[in-house]
């Protein structure tokens, strides 16, 4: 009851109070504060980033005009060009990001009630499993292996993690599952593709534990799945009021968000 109290506290409720626009532009600025989005870096296409932040085109079109004229992104015409990272991107322009900031103790609960689930749902997954999720599953794992972007690998690691819990055998996981993981998915920022990829590996060692029907293995390598999500999700990465934080790329960085 304590995770989903937190679902509710004023913290996550100052988050929600953000409109779809000042979401978008807080998760860009976020990821680019950290280093998650790199100088130069080009964004990928409009559609892609909006269907992986869950909202229209034109939101997010509008964020992206809005963060480069608050000098975090910029736009570049011809052949090469797009949007990208500014090359010396501000920091702090964005005020929204303190709505993430205050939201961290309760989005560390969140992970925590996915955590219980997701652990539950590889013990079942494991005995229940059929011939034509585990193909489904596999195919999942390729896709997002060749995947040309964050955007591209989010909404297959979606799928993935939905498709696991159909899994069980048990017809309601699923629909107690997506609530769970929609909330954190509504946190969660750009990544690089390498550090995706290695979340990657642990989907794809997940679903040869189901192959083997080893609910024991299983079940470990879902805990830590889920786990690293307190170290590197967004929420792990702010730094602390005196100055202190885990680097993106610093150690005990590991796999990015799935």
């Amino acid at each position: 009851m304590e995770a989903l109290t937190a679902l509710n506290s004023q913290a996550l409720e100052g988050l929600r109070r953000l409109t779809a626009l000042d979401t978008v532009r807080a998760r860009i600025a976020l990821a680019v504060d950290l280093r998650l989005l790199k100088p130069g870096e080009r964004l990928p296409p409009t559609a892609e980033v909006a269907r992986a932040l869950d909202v229209g085109e034109i939101t997010v079109r509008r964020a992206l005009i809005a963060l480069c004229e608050e000098g975090v992104l910029v736009r570049r015409r011809g052949r090469t060009g797009g949007t990208m990272v500014a090359d010396a991107p501000t920091v702090g322009q964005v005020t929204e990001i303190e709505a993430y900031r205050a939201a961290t103790a309760e989005v560390h609960r969140l992970i925590d009630h996915r955590l219980m689930l997701e652990c539950g749902i590889a013990h079942l997954a494991a005995t229940a499993v059929t011939a034509e999720r585990l193909a489904e599953l596999k195919t999942l794992v390729e896709t997002m292996d060749q995947a040309t972007s964050w955007a591209d690998f989010h909404a297959n690691d979606e799928r993935f993690h939905l498709a696991l819990a159909s899994s069980t055998g048990v017809d309601s996981a699923a629909d107690h599952y997506a609530p769970v993981l929609h909330q954190l998915y509504r946190y969660y920022l750009p990544y690089p593709l390498d550090y995706l990829r290695e979340s990657n590996r642990e989907h794809a060692a997940l679903v040869a534990a189901l192959e083997r029907q080893d609910p024991v293995e299983a079940v470990r390598i879902a805990h830590a799945h889920v786990d690293v999500l307190h170290r590197t999700m967004f929420v792990g990465l702010l730094p602390t009021s005196d100055g202190s934080g885990t680097s993106a790329t610093g150690p005990g960085s590991t796999a990015g968000p799935s």
